[in-house]
Order: C-alpha cells, then structure tokens, then sequence
C-alpha cells in the first residue's frame, strides 16, 4: 500500500514537472499533428503535499485537467435529440428525462454493466456536448493499466482520447467551453509567447473567452452508479471538476 501510494506521487510529480518543462512526448499528440505544447496554470496537490493532477491551457485556449490516476472516459456520439424518453428513470431510478439519444442510452448502461461486473466500481457520467464523461471515483488507476485498456474497450472511449492518454501517460477532461461554440475564434497566437506583443494579443483574446464562457457549462451531471466510497484522492478533484465545468449549473453545453 505505502509502495503504491509512492508510486502514484512519483507519476503526479513526473506529470506537473513534464507539462511545466513544455516538453513534447516522443510521439505527436493526438488531436493534431504537432508536439504538446501547454502551459501549467495551476497544481492540484494532495494532503501530502504531493501533486495529484495539474491543470494546462491547450491549444485553443481551453483549461484541462490532467490526472496521473484518476480516471476519465471521454466517450463520443453523434449530437443527441430531444426526447421524451425516461432512460435515466428506468435505468438509475431517477426522474430526469434530458436531451438523449440511443448512442447515449447504450454508453450510460455500458458503464453501468461495467460496475455491476466490477464491484465496487463508481461511476459519475457526465453529458457532453459530442458525447459522455465518465469519472471513475472508487480508486487510483494506472493510464496504462491492462484495467483501463479494458474499461475504454467495454465503453467506446475515443479513440483518439485513448492515444493521447497512452501518450502522455496521464488521463485529461476539458474543463472549459470550446471557444468556437461560444462564437469566438481560437486565439491568435500560441503559447509560448514569441514576445510581449503575442502575451497581450492573448490576454486580450482571453478577456473575450472569458466573457463568453458566461452562462455556459462544459458538461453536465446526469447520473451516479456502482459504489458510492469516492477514494479520499479523486474528492478533491471532483469538486474542482464540477464547479469549474459547472455541471451542475443547468446552463447549456459548450
């Protein structure tokens, strides 16, 4: 257990020293074919002291979580539809009945599958704009652990999500809008700044975003399954993950 607990402060700090160095991983990064390159803004640390996850800000100018143990699942489907469905009813027992799809329906009861194969599994599912966030909350887990291969396997994730966290060894969730579906561009220039005039061409930019973002989620919690014991470690981390994608806000997603 102490080895364990070792292991994971070694692969937090390895994660905040690499994000703060700027250095590229071996491979291109996933979402496009151009080294990483994301200042860190912010280190989350836990009560050792230790980093768990940092947050970056990434190419387009949104802020990122990034997590050397706690597991995301970005699952993607096709934009869904009003319906007057009850999904949420009779798979969770709940009355919500928001914008849902059939691509929807099967992720939350593929997750939810998942946790009744595994006990003691948690689960928070988030809507998305393009598709579902799954948070796993019961325990520390590797990225490159054969469990979360399984875990992306059984519930669709991403495949360009999977590589990146095989890349950067670590698992990542917006936590910000995308600024186009805000109707803004992306910035104009790219960190790091070629001088002063780029450093104020962005924080002018980023005044914009900021404005923007207003009223806007980046995800919205739609159901909670499996165990209910969140590891002392994700806590932390799924209240800055909620009050900073305001998912429990009601505003509409961006």
């Amino acid at each position: 257990m102490v080895e364990a607990e070792h292991l994971a402060r070694e692969a937090a700090r390895s994660l905040a020293e690499r994000f703060a160095r700027g250095v590229a991983p071996q491979n291109r990064y996933a979402y496009a074919d151009r080294p990483l390159r994301e200042p860190v803004l912010q280190e989350i640390k836990g009560g050792d002291g230790g980093v768990t996850a940092v947050i970056t800000r990434n190419s387009y100018g949104c802020l990122v979580l990034n997590t050397a143990r706690i597991l995301f699942v970005d699952v993607d489907f096709p934009a869904p539809t009003r319906s007057g469905g009850g999904w949420i009813k009779r798979l969770f027992g709940k009355t919500e009945s928001p914008p849902t799809n059939d691509a929807e329906t099967r992720a939350l009861a593929q997750a939810d599958v998942w946790a009744r194969n595994n006990p003691g599994w948690g689960w928070r599912a988030y809507r998305t704009r393009a598709g579902l966030r799954l948070l796993a909350t019961h325990e520390l887990i590797e990225p490159e652990a054969e469990q979360t291969v399984s875990v992306f396997d059984s519930l669709g994730a991403d495949p360009l999500y999977r590589r990146l966290c095989q890349v950067q060894k670590c698992f990542r969730a917006r936590l910000t809008p995308k600024p186009w579906r805000c109707g803004i561009p992306n910035p104009p220039v790219r960190w790091p700044w070629r001088d002063a005039d780029a450093e104020g061409r962005f924080a002018q930019w980023e005044g914009r975003y900021r404005q923007a973002c207003n009223g806007r989620a980046t995800c919205e919690l739609v159901a909670t399954f499996g165990s209910e014991q969140i590891h002392p470690e994700v806590q932390p981390i799924v209240a800055l993950h909620d009050e900073m994608t305001q998912a429990q806000s009601g505003r509409s997603l961006a």
